[in-house]
């Protein structure tokens, strides 16, 4: 490998870490446009299990403004441990995710735990989500069940 293609690859990595924490950010935020914007435009998979199955990135934000933009609801999305891997134009990427949910009117909390498994494609020089998994290890829930 050249010394242009390693630098090459060291700034697509890092591209693929800016968009997943811009990604994990605007959903803090609850800024469904940016969040729309994180995924490739046409046919993608977003498979968030028990959330959803989604076939393109417009099905994916309209459940998420749907679910997630309240006033009451402050979700903490934090993505840590990624391993990217790059090959020109498409890359792969495991996170692990720690994500905090508080309902300010009930005071009730969520805990959840897993792994993200991404791939990735650079379309017109950028970097965006074209499948996503996530598949959860840990899960606790303060909310009392009626």
């Amino acid at each position: 490998m050249t010394l242009e293609e390693r630098i090459q690859r060291l700034e697509d990595i890092e591209a693929i870490r800016l968009l997943k924490h811009r990604y994990l950010n605007a959903c803090d935020t609850k800024q469904v446009k940016r969040v729309r914007d994180c995924f490739a435009e046409g046919e993608i998979l977003i498979d968030y299990g028990p959330v959803g199955v989604f076939q393109d990135r417009d099905q994916f934000a309209e459940l998420f403004r749907v679910m997630a933009c309240h006033n009451h609801v402050v979700d903490l999305h934090h993505g840590a441990n990624p391993e990217i891997k790059v090959e020109g134009d498409s890359a792969l990427a495991r996170w692990a995710l720690f994500y905090f949910n508080i309902d300010a009117r009930s005071g009730a909390t969520k805990q959840l735990g897993g792994i993200y498994e991404d791939e990735y494609q650079k379309i017109d020089g950028e970097w965006k989500i074209s499948r996503t998994t996530f598949k959860a290890h840990s899960f606790h829930n303060t909310e009392k069940a009626e």
